[in-house]
């Protein structure tokens, strides 16, 4: 029994465009949030672990707070990233208040630091794009907002020594947990096409709105990683870590840097992801951006749940109609196992959580070597190769060499005589046989002797 250590929550907050992203890329050492010049590219909170020092922390970042004393917020994505941020203030054992030393205290800066003052957290006051000596003594005036101020510049890495040493001093130790040791968590990647209704899906299994959800077309722009677990009866339980990621367009709709970004950070998150839940609209059918999108997937090996949305909406078609339209237009993922829910309704998102465990569970999976050779040598009996230029492959025996993808080495006597078809075919006997169903299987031929 191994206890579990929770770090404590950091949160940067300040209203748009004072570099807030930029200082948590610079504390976590990774480009995980997107920094561009144009106001509100953070809209919902993104979360990673990081160290200071050694001891480890779990950084947020949140949108800008773009709106004074608690008017009423009319636009929809502007209530979804005030309401985002207060949920991390909620959640926090800390905070930086991050502001511009180059614009100087604003009434936005004072409106953050009544919010602030209300959630009762231990905070500082980072005055961020204090390049050179003048702009670090121009920061005295942010003392109006009632906290220690420490210029400090994310683009250039002054002063955040003496910021991280400050609050880090006002945060909880980390907390355990007692409980069994548990693997790390798996990493499953939301995509679709945009209001395909991946940050619905994702606020459904979390039964919280966790991520904005919108009308609008590229609400979510970042790619952002919440922590999940589902309890085991036996008291352990499975950890993942979901990414929602933005909605990829077509390349000729991306029309700025924001959404050039957006589509990188997508290619990220599947890169690193163990699993891709891929979201279609039960109302559109699949497209060719449904296609582009799944063939990144097919191009990572990544195991994929093919997940169709908004089945309340349907009308009158049919699942089997549908399944068979998806089918046809990815027969590259044929693998892959196919859900219908709805995240409005909460139909059957459960049971999408159930097949996606099952995935991940393909996608680690070691087999003997035993069984292995047993179920290819039946495969090979069943149905033998083909004939190419008189002569047949033969099989000796087989090894896997890897998971996550799964990965198999077979000994031939000659490699150069496998298909294209017949290497098909093993596949889908090795995964039907040996309990692959959703991941994607990968074979090696390589020339080999009849004894080992």
């Amino acid at each position: 029994m191994n206890a579990i250590r929770t770090p404590p929550v950091l949160a940067l907050v300040g209203r748009p465009n004072v570099g807030k992203s930029a200082l948590f890329n610079r504390l976590t050492r990774r480009r995980l949030a997107i920094v561009h010049a144009s106001h509100g590219v953070t809209r919902d909170r993104i979360a990673a672990d990081a160290e200071w020092e050694g001891r480890p922390l779990r950084l947020v970042d949140t949108g800008g707070v773009g709106v004074l004393d608690d008017a009423r917020i009319r636009d929809t994505i502007a209530a979804g990233t005030r309401s985002q941020v207060a949920a991390a203030l909620a959640e926090a054992d800390g905070i930086v208040h991050v502001v511009d030393a180059q614009a100087g205290l604003t009434p936005l800066d004072l409106e953050v630091g009544r919010l602030l003052h209300r959630a009762g957290r231990p905070a500082v006051v980072a005055a961020n794009k204090a390049d050179n000596d003048a702009l670090a003594a121009q920061a005295a005036e942010f003392a109006q907002l009632g906290r220690d101020v420490f210029p400090v510049s994310a683009l250039h890495g002054r002063g955040i020594g003496a910021l991280m040493e400050a609050i880090c001093a006002q945060l909880p130790e980390a907390a355990a947990e007692a409980g069994p040791e548990e693997e790390g968590p798996l990493r499953v990647v939301v995509l679709g096409r945009p209001n395909a209704g991946k940050s619905s899906y994702i606020n459904r299994l979390l039964g919280e709105e966790r991520v904005i959800v919108s009308e609008i077309p590229g609400t979510t722009r970042d790619s952002i990683e919440i922590p999940f677990a589902i309890a085991e009866p036996d008291g352990r339980s499975r950890r993942y870590v979901l990414c929602d990621t933005a909605g990829l367009r077509r390349q000729g709709r991306s029309r700025d840097a924001v959404e050039h970004y957006s589509r990188l950070r997508v290619e990220d998150a599947v890169h690193r992801a163990d699993l891709a839940a891929l979201l279609f609209d039960a109302t559109e059918g699949p497209s060719r951006q449904d296609k582009r999108i799944a063939a990144l997937v097919g191009e990572k090996h990544k195991a994929c749940v093919l997940i169709v949305n908004k089945w309340d909406l349907a009308g009158g078609q049919t699942q089997k109609a549908y399944a068979a339209a998806v089918r046809d237009a990815l027969p590259f993922l044929a693998h892959a196992p196919l859900v219908f829910i709805s995240a409005r309704t909460g139909y059957r998102v459960a049971a999408s959580v159930r097949v996606l465990d099952r995935a991940a569970a393909a996608y680690a999976r070691g087999v003997g070597t035993g069984l292995l050779n047993r179920k290819l040598h039946e495969a090979f009996e069943r149905v033998p190769p083909p004939r190419v230029r008189e002569r047949r492959m033969r099989f000796y025996y087989a090894v896997q060499t890897g998971t996550r993808p799964p990965r198999f080495r077979l000994f031939v006597n000659n490699p150069a005589l496998r298909t294209p078809a017949y290497e098909h075919y093993l596949v889908n006997r090795v995964r039907r046989e040996l309990g692959f169903e959703g991941a994607p299987v990968l074979l090696q031929f390589a020339h080999g002797t009849r004894t080992r």
